[in-house]
């Protein structure tokens, strides 16, 4: 989608209702829903983290959203895709720890950057963080710089692509005492998509669709 459609098709969008927890459900794996109760007591105790998901134009004016491709580590999130963002540090806002972490991440200068909303927080039992995703968008093109300790790769997914359901897959993946479960997932440049990650694409695809 030309980013200037884009931009017209999504005003107002800061007052637009939130699909909340029924879109993100439509992605997330088959025992979420069960867990809902305890994670809600475990949410009290969680880290905060916050993540931004950037719209912007690319060189020929289409849009896309920058998601990036974490490095192997000895971590829950090795090797996962995922937004710009990261732990909340003391004496910010949760909006400015998602800024701070896409400029340091992908170096995004956040004086590019618009927030347009506050989506719904997502909670990560593994790594015990509850999560805040902020939609924004950059009317630039941005200058990419992935931070090299930890990004491995930065995809620049199509609006088009986001959009089209035929990216909607299933995934095998192994979880806790190696049981194998399938997950509804994204395919989005060529990486699988799935997990909390995949629950807050949903919400924001169902946002825009709403308006686009």
């Amino acid at each position: 989608m030309n980013f200037n459609t884009f931009i017209t098709s999504i005003k107002g969008i800061e007052n637009a209702e939130l699909p909340a927890e029924a879109s993100q459900f439509k992605m997330s794996p088959p025992y979420r829903e069960k867990l809902v109760a305890k994670q809600r007591e475990l949410i009290k105790t969680a880290k905060q983290s916050a993540v931004l998901a950037l719209f912007y134009p690319d060189k020929e004016n289409e849009t896309r959203l920058i998601l990036i491709l974490r490095k192997t580590y000895k971590g829950v999130h090795s090797a996962q895709v995922g937004f710009p963002g990261g732990k909340l540090e003391a004496n910010e806002t949760l909006k400015e720890a998602a800024l701070r972490e896409a400029n340091e991440e992908v170096g995004v200068d956040i004086n590019t950057v618009t927030v347009l909303k506050e989506m719904t927080q997502v909670y990560i039992p593994p790594s015990n963080f509850f999560v805040q995703p902020y939609l924004g968008i950059s009317n630039i093109t941005p200058e990419f710089i992935k931070q090299e300790a930890e990004v491995e790769d930065l995809l620049e997914v199509k609006l088009s692509d986001f959009f089209n359901s035929d990216n909607e897959v299933t995934k095998t993946v192994t979880v806790s005492k190696g049981l194998e479960i399938e997950v509804p997932a994204y395919n989005l440049n060529n990486h699988l998509v799935w997990g909390a990650t995949a629950m807050m694409l949903s919400e924001i695809k169902d946002l825009l669709k709403s308006t686009c």
